[in-house]
Protein backbone atom coordinates (compact mmCIF):
# COMPACT_ATOMS: atom_id res chain seq x y z
CA UNK A 1 0.00 0.00 0.00
CA UNK A 2 1.46 3.32 -1.22
CA UNK A 3 1.87 6.45 1.27
CA UNK A 4 -1.02 7.79 0.25
CA UNK A 5 -3.69 5.39 0.46
CA UNK A 6 -2.72 4.31 3.45
CA UNK A 7 -3.07 8.38 4.46
CA UNK A 8 -7.11 8.21 2.84
CA UNK A 9 -7.52 4.87 4.98
CA UNK A 10 -6.00 6.49 7.93
CA UNK A 11 -8.16 9.87 7.49
CA UNK A 12 -11.67 7.88 7.31
CA UNK A 13 -10.43 5.88 10.23
CA UNK A 14 -10.12 9.22 12.30
CA UNK A 15 -13.25 10.43 10.73
CA UNK A 16 -15.22 7.64 11.94
CA UNK A 17 -13.53 7.56 15.49
CA UNK A 18 -14.53 11.37 15.90
CA UNK A 19 -18.02 10.70 14.82
CA UNK A 20 -18.61 7.92 17.16
CA UNK A 21 -17.17 9.66 19.78
CA UNK A 22 -19.38 13.08 19.16
CA UNK A 23 -23.02 10.40 18.94
CA UNK A 24 -21.83 9.01 21.81
CA UNK A 25 -21.21 12.12 23.90
CA UNK A 26 -24.68 13.61 22.46
CA UNK A 27 -26.13 10.27 24.04
CA UNK A 28 -24.53 10.71 27.49
CA UNK A 29 -25.64 14.42 27.37
CA UNK A 30 -29.31 13.28 26.94
CA UNK A 31 -29.55 10.30 29.06
CA UNK A 32 -28.15 13.19 31.77
CA UNK A 33 -30.93 15.43 30.67
CA UNK A 34 -33.45 12.69 31.49
CA UNK A 35 -31.81 11.51 34.47
CA UNK A 36 -31.97 15.37 36.24
CA UNK A 37 -35.77 16.03 34.55
CA UNK A 38 -36.70 12.28 36.13
CA UNK A 39 -35.24 13.24 39.59
CA UNK A 40 -37.53 16.18 39.25
CA UNK A 41 -40.65 14.96 38.87
CA UNK A 42 -39.58 12.61 41.49
CA UNK A 43 -39.34 15.40 43.55
CA UNK A 44 -42.07 17.35 42.70
CA UNK A 45 -44.75 14.55 42.55
CA UNK A 46 -47.16 14.12 45.94
CA UNK A 47 -46.36 11.26 48.28
CA UNK A 48 -49.22 8.62 48.55
CA UNK A 49 -51.49 9.06 50.79
CA UNK A 50 -50.71 6.84 54.35
CA UNK A 51 -54.12 5.38 54.55
CA UNK A 52 -55.00 5.08 51.21
CA UNK A 53 -55.83 1.17 50.22
CA UNK A 54 -55.30 0.04 53.98
CA UNK A 55 -59.11 -0.48 54.70
CA UNK A 56 -61.56 -1.89 52.33
CA UNK A 57 -65.81 -0.91 53.01
CA UNK A 58 -67.81 -3.93 52.32
CA UNK A 59 -71.33 -3.01 52.64
CA UNK A 60 -74.14 -6.14 51.61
Amino acid sequence: MDIAAMSVVTANHQVRTDASIAIMDNIMNVAEQQGLQLMEMLQDSTPPHPTLGIQIDVKL
